[in-house]
């Protein structure tokens, strides 16, 4: 079967580094940035070998799976007509410094990606990659066979789109971690223990279970 085509939004470093491993995993990568596709285009074929830069409607729209990976404040500048039917991943996390203190996320009662599922009420929200570093993530790219895994967690509301997801951050070359419904994914924002977390899945495991209890 052949391998989805994964749409990167979002050019910065935790983008770079997805790609980065996307590539390394034998992933065809389509990456956007905030400005044109001159302006980030030099920076991709340097950081990024074999990535193909592209405006961001064109990832939207050629992509098979996309990872938001865009400061938060910027959610609503995503071509949600052309993300519709598609998987979504939201690697995004609240950074005061970035998205101010008056951002709407704030004034929502919902986890940041339910308020992102809302206003890409048409595609399928996955929550995963946002709680590890991105220089954290970047290890696996180094790691040798036998070396112990570490864990990403994921939620969403969609099994489908789970299993899809959970295929992918195996073949990127982590343990999957199923969380369940979109809503649980608020424990890997800012503010909760497993955020940062660069765990086995054991030990990311027990972790999460550690908060259930409380």
């Amino acid at each position: 079967m052949t391998k989805p085509i994964i749409g990167i939004l979002g050019a910065g470093k935790l983008g770079t580094v997805l790609a980065k491993i996307a590539i390394n995993s034998g992933y065809e990568v389509l990456i956007a940035g905030s400005g044109s596709v001159e302006k980030i285009a030099l920076t991709i074929e340097v950081l990024v070998p074999g990535a193909k830069a592209k405006v961001a409607a064109e990832v939207a729209e050629k992509a098979d799976i996309i990872i938001l990976a865009l400061p938060l404040g910027k959610y609503k500048s995503v071509p949600k007509e052309k993300l519709a039917n598609k998987i979504v991943i939201d690697a995004m996390n609240y950074w005061w410094e970035v998205d101010g203190p008056d951002n709407d996320i704030l004034k929502e009662t919902l986890s940041s990606s339910e308020v992102v599922a809302k206003y890409l009420k048409n595609s399928i929200v996955v929550k995963a990659f946002n709680h590890m570093g991105y220089h954290d993530l970047e290890e696996v790219i180094y790691q040798e066979d036998g070396q112990e895994r570490k864990a990403i967690a994921y939620a969403t509301d969609d099994v489908e789109a789970g299993n899809q997801v959970a295929k992918l951050i195996e073949k990127f070359g982590f343990d999957s971690l199923n969380l369940g419904e979109l809503s649980r994914g608020v424990i890997l924002e800012p503010g909760y223990p497993p955020f940062g977390a660069n765990l086995s899945k054991v030990d990311l495991q027990k972790m999460i279970e550690t908060i259930n209890k409380d």
